[in-house]
């Protein structure tokens, strides 16, 4: 008989093994990943029709996402649309976003305001960290609007909103009805 542990209760088999990785796989893809980048701001038109948008490049290989890698561009009134539809539509709590910067829109300030590339910069950085916070999120990956966010080159603002279906999953029930239907409950 084997003697018990501290508490009494039956002696365990050790949970890992002595095998130590190698270098395969210490430098194996990730089992699941989603990186987002923000980058290349640019700067477009003159005057009061000026603006800067941002280029958001998407790399993953979680079922969820239909493209593997996406580019898409997007300016700061893309990411306020965002982050609403997410407040409005799904459980969680979705992270503030960078502020709109009001008083570098003031007339008469003696530099670039909105458009000097520092604060372009530190708009960039913050708006990265917003968008990685949500899409890192699972229940968040599940949402249309985040997909449409990443993936769409234009924003159709009069989608419906819901959650994606993924394809393995809706596989998986498929098989499990079948299964299920197939299982017949015999009395003896």
């Amino acid at each position: 008989m084997s003697s018990g542990g501290a508490t009494g209760g039956p002696k365990t088999d050790r949970l890992f093994t002595d095998k130590k990785q190698n270098l395969d796989d210490a430098y194996a893809a990730p089992s699941d990943f989603l990186e987002i980048d923000i980058i290349h701001p640019e700067t477009h038109g003159l005057g009061k029709n000026r603006y800067s948008d941002y280029e958001v490049l998407m790399r993953t290989n979680i079922p969820i996402f239909k493209m593997k890698e996406s580019s898409v561009r997007r300016r700061y009134s893309d990411f306020e649309w965002l982050k609403g539809e997410l407040e409005r539509d799904s459980k969680i709590l979705v992270p503030p976003l960078p502020g709109k910067a009001l008083a570098r829109q003031l007339p008469f300030r003696g530099d670039d305001g909105l458009f000097e590339p520092a604060f372009i910069e530190a708009r960039r950085t913050a708006l990265e960290d917003f968008v990685n916070k949500i899409a890192g999120h699972p229940l968040a990956q599940n949402e249309r609007c985040l997909h449409m966010f990443l993936q769409e080159p234009i924003i159709d603002k009069n989608y419906i909103p819901g959650k994606i279906k993924c394809a393995f999953d809706m596989i998986v029930k498929c098989c499990l009805f079948s299964l299920l239907s197939s299982y017949r409950v015999t009395s003896h």
